[in-house]
């Protein structure tokens, strides 16, 4: 059965997510190892993907790490600059497919504060037909619930998804519900399964 529709992650597949290249910057790599040690910062970003308030969790996981206030803070207040810049081509890809009518979706773990921060700042997160983000629908990848709620409301059969996420366990979530799914790793890599399944010629996929 054709595919109908091209499921997109976000975060470093459309925007680098790299938080631990900005506090490297920051700090420097041996501070920010001990940071990342003795402060749960993925951990509480998992809370801001599930919809946790965004400034509220991160001020309060800084109250509780005096030593550390300030940088933790920035995850808050410098929260762009770990989302930046995007992936051109990505992008790019995104757009292609769109020009050419076929149907394009988010699906990607993102707080609801994090993802208008970005928004924000970013045109393309706008012209999804439609995006289906954790924060707003409390619960995250790679928990089934996340992938039936796309389902359901686009009403479009598991076989005709192809989604790209560049988590192992939530391509395998996907996979196990019937999705054609991409690993991705890079943006070439990304055109060439698009050009390979038809959706876009080399020349649309540049």
């Amino acid at each position: 059965m054709p595919l109908s529709a091209v499921v997109f992650d976000i975060g470093r597949v459309l925007l680098e997510w790299e938080p631990e290249r900005f506090y490297d910057a920051q700090i420097g790599e041996t501070r920010r190892k001990a940071l990342f040690e003795q402060v749960p910062l993925h951990d509480a970003n998992l809370d801001l993907d599930r919809g946790y308030p965004f400034k509220d969790t991160i001020y309060a996981l800084a109250d509780n790490h005096p030593d550390w206030q300030e940088e933790i803070r920035w995850w808050h207040d410098r929260w762009i600059e770990m989302v930046t810049p995007e992936i051109p081509r990505s992008v790019r890809l995104l757009r292609a497919l769109r020009a050419k009518g076929i149907p394009v979706l988010a699906l990607s773990n993102f707080g609801v504060g994090t993802f208008e921060v970005a928004s924000a700042r970013f045109a393309f997160l706008s012209e999804f037909d439609k995006a289906f983000i954790s924060g707003h629908l409390k619960c995250i990848k790679p928990d089934p619930e996340i992938y039936e709620i796309l389902e359901r409301d686009t009403g479009l059969p598991a076989d005709q998804l192809l989604f790209a996420d560049d988590r192992p366990e939530n391509i395998d979530a996907a996979a196990l519900r019937g999705w054609h799914t991409h690993l991705f790793t890079t943006p070439d890599g990304w055109a060439a399964r698009l050009v390979a399944e038809g959706l876009l010629t080399e020349q649309e996929a540049a």
